[in-house]
């Protein structure tokens, strides 16, 4: 989801204290204070000897492909080398990263200009507050310049074939609707308002072989998604796929066929499944290629020379590699992929090279392509990981569980090594979204919890989540939201069952969504767990739909209920945790960023001081530069050590 600017909403700096107080046990020489730009409460200042313990799990790096270079076998990717990811070229497999940008906020969707390489385009925040702003980097002379307006959120964006214009969203005409904006990149200034894309969140697919239409998508809720053609010169906006009755239709990503008679596109039309799909332009006659995968196509890419598309499943959280051929719509043979998860699928020019981000639970993302026709696998990033041996890390085991109404849910554990013996405690990590899912990915800092203190990770995908079709993920909406509460209810009864689990011993955790899970779950459930941290979850879903940043209230109201409507109003103050903290008996952390303008940290703040007036111990922390999630490392290095001594002061003891 695309969301941005925040609003002017913050702790009440009556309610927390700067505190540096020593770690336990420590004298005040041992410890390191926190940061100033740190609002802390409660929390103990984190010991020397701690963060020695920890620094190991501080080192993983990660690596991500942003761009093809058109010309050459080069890439450009995100990593970090100091405080923040940014953009690094890579010249061959295995190759130096040369760092291009220096900023103190991480840039991101990197796109080469499609001719020359010359160029590449990239969008930036400021201090998390999700303001997107549009740049050109020249490899010329590694100059930025910003094309965008330097005040509104702008993202997506495409450019031409030729190489001379690049379309993307803006919120400038009036702070909420995304409309369509060109500008020709190598003439700053020369933006402007293409269409106005009303309702919904809006993104840029693709373009047409000849450059005189784009193709654009419309985000109406997370069960209703719309392709729409825009003229590039006119920006008449027609809707490529309407309403045919029968439901509500998400269509994902989406490519011109190279004929420019048809748009390839995943989308759940007549089932429950995204498939992969071939519309015709003229007839708008639906063509499905991937019927016989009853899983999610969840990304897809069309080969340069258009006969080939890649696409991958989501094979209950693993990724799987399929090639179909486009003049067939058949699939064939595709190069066998260890397992794991893939992203930023994107083909080379040379339409041989399939480059694309892949990780699993034994190994961090990193960049990696493979020859179509010779089936070779070689990865360009290496990606350092400290002093930690990955090879001997957790791996994820899949598992089931019933709930409630007998449905069969699933998820992934990681289990500490052989060295703990005994039952061990369990950590419950509730992903944010709703619409997400937990998969066997790469825990990085959290193998601490694992090798170190012993403590086994529980990562589940109640109702609601993705991968699971859209049946399954409508089962949480508005007035079924508790449904998903008892779905943690019955995981907490699953545990006690399991002969190498700690019932007695169970925090819960989560962030975005999984935060407001967590606060819920802290008030119906107090008495089965022993302490639960908060990260910028919601505390009252009126409150949030108030309160957020404009352009995303339509597509949340969706999702958690109109809190304009009486009934659903009184449903959502009915559940919210900030209206039941005196049922919060168990120690909390909340941590939130204060320019977050998903969940402003107003949220936070009320959660906080309703637990404060009942007398539970309650840990806050909130970091001034930062929005919705921590992305900067020292910030996320001193959270982490926050993290560590509320798991070892509440949930170990």
């Amino acid at each position: 989801m695309k969301l941005g600017s925040p609003l002017p909403l913050i702790f009440a700096l009556a309610t927390l204290t700067i505190v540096n107080a020593p770690a336990l046990s420590e004298t005040s020489e041992s410890i390191l204070p926190f940061p100033e730009n740190f609002l802390v409460d409660g929390i103990p200042a984190p010991s020397k000897s701690l963060v020695a313990e920890i620094e190991p799990y501080n080192y993983f790096r990660y690596a991500d492909l942003q761009s093809w270079h058109p010309m050459q076998r080069e890439m450009l990717i995100a990593t970090r080398f100091s405080d923040t990811s940014q953009i690094h070229l890579v010249k061959f497999p295995g190759g130096a990263r040369t760092q291009l940008t220096f900023f103190k906020d991480p840039p991101n969707l990197a796109a080469f200009e499609p001719t020359s390489g010359e160029l590449f385009t990239f969008e930036k925040d400021s201090d998390g507050n999700e303001n997107s702003q549009k740049y050109l980097f020249d490899l010329r002379n590694h100059k930025s310049t910003l094309l965008s307006d330097g005040k509104s959120r702008n993202n997506g964006g495409m450019w031409s074939n030729k190489g001379d214009r690049y379309c993307y969203l803006s919120t400038r005409r009036n702070g909420e609707d995304d409309d369509a904006y060109i500008v020709f990149p190598r003439t700053p200034g020369s933006d402007h308002l293409a269409a106005q894309c009303k309702g919904g969140e809006w993104d840029t697919f693709d373009w047409s072989p000849d450059d005189s239409t784009v193709l654009l998508s419309q985000f109406v809720s997370l069960e209703q998604r719309n392709l729409y053609l825009m003229d590039s010169s006119s920006g008449a906006l027609t809707l490529l796929t309407p309403d045919d009755g029968k439901g509500k239709i998400v269509y994902g990503g989406g490519k011109f066929s190279k004929d420019n008679l048809g748009v390839f596109t995943t989308t759940d039309k007549d089932s429950d499944f995204q498939r992969l799909a071939y519309i015709d332009l003229k007839t708008r006659k639906h063509t499905y290629l991937s019927t016989n995968i009853p899983w999610d196509i969840e990304q897809f890419a069309l080969s340069w020379d258009g006969k080939t598309i890649a696409a991958v499943a989501n094979e209950d959280g693993l990724s799987t590699l399929h090639l179909f051929d486009t003049a067939s719509r058949k699939e064939k043979p595709a190069p066998e992929l260890p397992k794991g998860i893939i992203s930023s699928l994107s083909w080379h020019k040379n339409n041989q090279d399939l480059g694309f981000t892949f990780e699993n639970a034994r190994s961090q993302p990193d960049v990696y392509s493979v020859n179509l026709s010779s089936g070779k696998l070689e990865r360009w990033t290496q990606s350092e990981t400290g002093d930690v041996d990955t090879a001997t890390l957790s791996d994820a085991r899949l598992f089931h569980w019933k709930a409630f109404d007998n449905r069969q849910l699933s998820g992934f554990v990681y289990m500490p090594p052989v060295k703990f013996a005994g039952k061990r405690p369990v950590m419950i990590n509730i992903h944010g979204g709703p619409v997400a899912q937990s998969r066997p990915e790469f825990l990085g800092r959290n193998n601490y919890y694992l090798n170190e203190l012993g403590v086994a990770i529980v990562y589940p995908n109640v109702r609601g989540s993705t991968g699971y079709g859209k049946k399954f993920m409508g089962l949480d909406n508005v007035l079924k939201r508790e449904d998903a509460y008892k779905d943690i209810e019955s995981l907490l009864d699953w545990v006690k069952q399991q002969p190498d689990l700690d019932g007695e011993r169970i925090m819960i955790t989560g962030g975005s969504y999984g935060g407001h899970m967590t606060l819920a779950c802290a008030t119906l459930f107090s008495d089965k767990i022993k302490c639960a941290i908060d990260e910028v979850g919601q505390a009252n879903f009126v409150t949030q739909l108030e309160n957020t940043a404009p352009y995303g209230r339509e597509i949340r109201r969706a999702e958690y209920g109109d809190e304009r409507d009486p009934l659903t109003r009184a449903f959502l103050l009915r559940i919210a945790p900030v209206n039941n903290a005196s049922k919060i008996t168990k120690p909390l952390m909340v941590v939130a960023g204060r320019n977050d303008p998903r969940v402003p940290a107003s949220e936070s703040e009320q959660i906080v001081r309703a637990v404060k007036a009942t007398g539970t111990p309650v840990w806050s922390l909130m970091a001034k530069d930062e929005g919705h999630g921590f992305h900067k490392k020292k910030n996320q290095d001193y959270l982490f050590y926050a993290k560590v001594e509320f798991v070892k002061k509440y949930l170990l003891n």
